[in-house]
């Protein structure tokens, strides 16, 4: 079999200690690693140098995303080292677990059907904050082949750049939709039963709680609108849970306490009973009031994502810390 080569892309802003290490959890397994910079002040291109990663700096008259910065990196990697074959894609913020690029490497090798794999990402302090372990328990994705994948996963190159690579314009969303096409052209994706990266979310706020999901209704919204069709349907049911939850019940009865009165509220008794179904689901009540309350924001990301759409002009990006 011929033996293959590895490279790494790793976007961050502002990471600080997160970037190095995440950095250093690579650079001595791939020392063609690439560190994509959107417009960090405190020192992070400078350091990200010095560990011996190759650093592009985005251009900053242009608006920075997720996607757009993964691609410039996959095209300088490949500039660097046109014999890649495989590119782990990481956060900044995330830190590549021991073992995880021989496992995906192997997995890839041995079957030449996936253009994906993926595992299991981790929250670093799930205990910190509910927040940190929301994310946590949202990263506990089925074992086994997988619609799509998260920001840290190991792509073949050649059908990366058949599909496009990443659409520059998604503030958010980037990878399943990359997903999406991959699958259209006869690509599986893969999700290993094995640790991949240690994530850090830090969130200990409200406020970024809300951010953080006002983007997944964004996401939600964007990848409907578009590959919302039969036969992929993409997130087509995320985004009309949150216009149930969030907008059209609400509606429903402020119109009824209108008409009738206070028997009109009568619908909103929806509300406890679904956070009884979440709470039986999953057995954490705090958990299940935010993924109810998380609903009002998604609809909020998916207003935000139509209104920009109806008025011509691009969303951006959408940050939580």
């Amino acid at each position: 079999m011929r033996e293959v080569r590895l490279g790494v892309v790793a976007i961050g802003r502002n990471e600080g200690e997160r970037l190095r290490r995440c950095l250093n959890s690579v650079l001595p397994a791939a020392p063609a690693t690439v560190y994509v910079d959107s417009g960090s002040t405190d020192g992070s291109t400078q350091m990200a140098r010095e560990m011996g990663a190759q650093v592009v700096d985005l251009d900053m008259s242009r608006p920075f995303t997720a996607a757009r910065a993964r691609n410039e990196g996959l095209h300088r990697l490949l500039e660097q080292n046109p014999d890649v074959d495989l590119v782990q894609f990481v956060d900044g913020d995330c830190e590549i677990v021991t073992g995880w690029l021989d496992a995906a490497q192997h997995f890839l090798q041995e079957h030449p059907t996936h253009a994906v794999v993926c595992g299991r990402r981790r929250e670093r302090h799930p205990e910190r904050s509910v927040y940190n372990r929301m994310c946590d328990q949202e990263w506990d994705t089925p074992v086994g082949d997988a619609l799509s994948c998260g920001g840290d996963a190991m792509m073949r190159v050649p059908a990366l750049l058949a599909v496009g690579g990443y659409r520059d314009d998604l503030i958010a969303g980037e990878e399943p939709e990359l997903c999406v096409r991959l699958r259209q052209a006869g690509w599986l994706i893969h999700r290993l039963d094995r640790e991949m990266t240690l994530h850090d979310a830090a969130m200990t706020r409200f406020s970024q709680w809300w951010k953080r999901t006002v983007r997944a209704g964004h996401a939600f919204a964007q990848g409907a609108w578009l590959h919302g069709a039969p036969p992929e349907r993409h997130w087509v049911r995320e985004t009309r849970r949150a216009w149930f939850w969030g907008a059209g019940l609400p509606v429903v009865i402020a119109i009824g306490l209108v008409l009738v009165g206070p028997w009109g509220a009568l619908p909103g008794l929806a509300y406890p009973l679904q956070w009884l179904r979440l709470y039986r689901r999953n057995g954490m009540a705090r958990t299940s009031g935010f993924l109810l309350i998380g609903k009002f924001a998604e609809m909020w990301g998916v207003g935000k994502f139509h209104l920009s759409r109806l008025r011509g002009v691009a969303g951006s990006i959408i940050e939580y810390k």
